[in-house]
């Protein structure tokens, strides 16, 4: 089994890579292909575009700017190519168009008001995050389909596809890495076996696909990016958008500890850190998925804190990166990272694994306690629930991702000061998130139809 640390970690915007991110990539990935059709074949004289969403992306979709996604998508936007511009501004112009161009001389009617539908009917039945693509003619006639499933970290896939994946990822030959290691177990003894570190079976896993330089490259641009949007969040001020009301706190608790460090203690500066990103995320602004952008704060603020305060080197950051991808794959394979599939167990619960492991591993813990650091942070994760109020990632999700990072640090330093030897294997731990999701109801995976959702009082 084999995922790229490059893939896992995307640089893209907020505020969701399932809800926002992954549709988009289907959107422009639907327009490729109208791009390709109207090419081959005679086009009557009125064509038009429909999007369907379905299951959790018709429940939470508005608040996770879906709408806003498919529009960027259908106008050829990616979000990679988005994460340095002014998107709030840029939507707002192309809300108010009712066409795209596709070639020279052929338009294509889009009104994104009208064009975009939120069915929430029942979800189909491959994924809870479905969307359904169509070219229509005058008639209504569909001339062009595709049905998408938004599954997790920005990633997407098609229908015919998605009996290919393996939660969600495509089966590939064991001989497709040197060191195709597809559960915690087999890549504990193939570190045995080889004499390696998870860092460096990663990176030679890695390298066999691209040379040395452009990983590096690769690896800094992701850290660079974590960095930028965590020190963004610190200086910024002012409402998060969506209704909610919700003030951003990072800032404030940030200049609190500053002014009075002695009084400032580990957790303090995680959540602030952590608290940081996920207000950018929520904002809308540039943020990695790490794994996913609802989770986007618990890796950036346990590494900030590890170069800042403990002196982490670029070097180990990498390193760090690496494990954590490592990781990451694991649980992406044999369970899932997406909050509609299984909840925040999947996302925040994940993300504080990874980042546990990767701290774990550059404070020179063994491949035992780093498996170990992994599982104990995943397993005090075990049952959490995605129930975003309002439909919005701010609550409760800023705050679990300063949570999560208190956690991951947590089982680091306690795998470290063990022998690695544990009860609870991080196979194991994986294997009950995934049926912990499979048997926890609709209302708890993404679509804000139980728990804090709708514990709220109008007044």
């Amino acid at each position: 089994m084999f995922i790229s640390v490059l893939d896992l970690f995307k640089i893209g915007i907020g505020p969701s890579s399932s809800h926002t991110m992954g549709p988009m990539v289907a959107a422009k990935d639907f327009r490729d292909r109208i791009q390709i059709y109207v090419s081959d074949h005679k086009i009557p004289s009125f064509l038009q575009v429909r999007c369907t969403l379905r299951g959790s992306l018709a429940f939470t979709g508005k608040g996770h700017a879906t709408d806003r996604a498919v529009t960027l998508g259908m106008h050829e936007y990616t979000p990679q190519g988005l994460a340095k511009l002014n998107v709030n501004e840029l939507f707002e112009q192309l809300w108010q168009q009712t066409t795209i161009q596709i070639q020279e001389s052929i338009t294509i009617h889009f009104n994104p008001a009208e064009d975009i539908i939120f069915d929430r009917g029942e979800p189909l039945p491959e994924h809870p995050n479905g969307m359904i693509f169509q070219l229509l003619d005058e008639t209504g006639k569909t001339l062009l389909t595709e049905t998408y499933f938004s599954i997790g970290g920005g990633f997407i896939t098609t229908l015919p596809e998605i009996g290919k994946l393996v939660a969600p990822i495509k089966i590939e030959a064991t001989s497709s890495c040197g060191f195709p290691f597809d559960s915690a177990n087999l890549m504990m003894k193939m570190s045995a076996d080889s004499n390696l570190s998870i860092s460096a079976m990663k990176r030679s896993n890695e390298v066999e696909r691209i040379n040395e330089k452009e990983l590096n490259a690769g690896l800094d641009a992701i850290w660079n990016a974590m960095q930028t949007c965590l020190e963004n969040g610190l200086i910024a001020e002012g409402r998060l958008p969506g209704g909610l009301n919700i003030k951003r706190r990072a800032h404030a608790l940030f200049e609190q500890l500053k002014s009075n460090p002695q009084k400032a203690n580990l957790n303090d500066w995680l959540c602030a850190y952590a608290m940081a990103v996920n207000e950018e995320n929520a904002a809308g602004h540039m943020v990695v998925t790490a794994p996913t952008n609802g989770a986007a704060g618990v890796i950036p603020a346990v590494i900030y804190y590890a170069v800042k305060h403990e002196g982490a080197t670029l070097e180990q950051v990498r390193d760090f990166l690496l494990v954590a991808g490592a990781i990451g794959g694991l649980i992406k394979h044999n369970s899932s990272i997406s909050g509609a599939e299984v909840g925040c167990q999947g996302e925040v619960g994940s993300a504080s694994a990874m980042a546990a492991a990767g701290l774990c591993a550059i404070k020179g813990g063994t491949t035992q306690q780093i498996e170990n650091a992994a599982e104990i942070a995943l397993e005090h994760h075990l049952g959490m629930t995605c129930d975003p109020v309002g439909s919005l990632v701010q609550v409760p999700c800023i705050e679990r991702n300063g949570f999560g990072a208190i956690k991951a640090y947590t089982a680091a330093s306690l795998a470290i000061r063990g022998d690695g030897q544990h009860f609870m294997s991080l196979d194991n731990c994986i294997t009950a998130m995934k049926q912990t999701g499979l048997e926890m109801s609709v209302k708890y995976k993404e679509t804000s139809l139980g728990g804090l959702a709708v514990s709220i009082t109008e007044c």
